[in-house]
């Protein structure tokens, strides 16, 4: 009855231990996040400050969009969050949270637009000027 006890044990033991299918980075892959992340944020900083595209808002959509790449490399290289990693749960719980803020920031935007375009124009009197 104690071998039953301590087979139960070993078993409940090794279930808290997962990480073997965890991919852990090697220093090639944190040297080329790092190298990765140097660039991609010096790129918006040299767009910024050396006022190389007029346009405002081809400019942020540009920042956005490199924002974005920035992102995954910092998961992908930093996180290691890839469909293997947690089977998959890491990816799922991600996409979750990405879904849910997307529908957040839509609506709130939604409301802000049309609280704006709805918005009574107050007198100049009631301004102050």
């Amino acid at each position: 009855m104690s071998s039953h006890n301590h087979d139960n044990h070993a078993h409940h033991h090794d279930d808290h231990h997962h990480d073997d299918d965890v991919p852990h980075g090697t220093l090639y892959d944190y040297v080329v996040g790092f190298v990765l992340s140097v660039i991609l944020t010096a790129i918006p900083f040299w767009l910024v400050m050396g006022k190389v595209i007029d346009d405002k808002t081809v400019l942020s959509l540009i920042l956005l969009g490199i924002g974005a790449v920035q992102i995954v490399v910092h998961m992908v290289y930093f996180l290691h969050m890839t469909p293997k990693a947690e089977g998959g749960w890491n990816m799922m719980a991600l996409l979750f949270t990405l879904v849910l803020v997307v529908i957040t920031m839509a609506g709130s935007m939604w409301v802000m637009f049309h609280l704006h375009a709805n918005m009574m124009p107050m007198p100049a009197s009631m301004t102050g000027m």
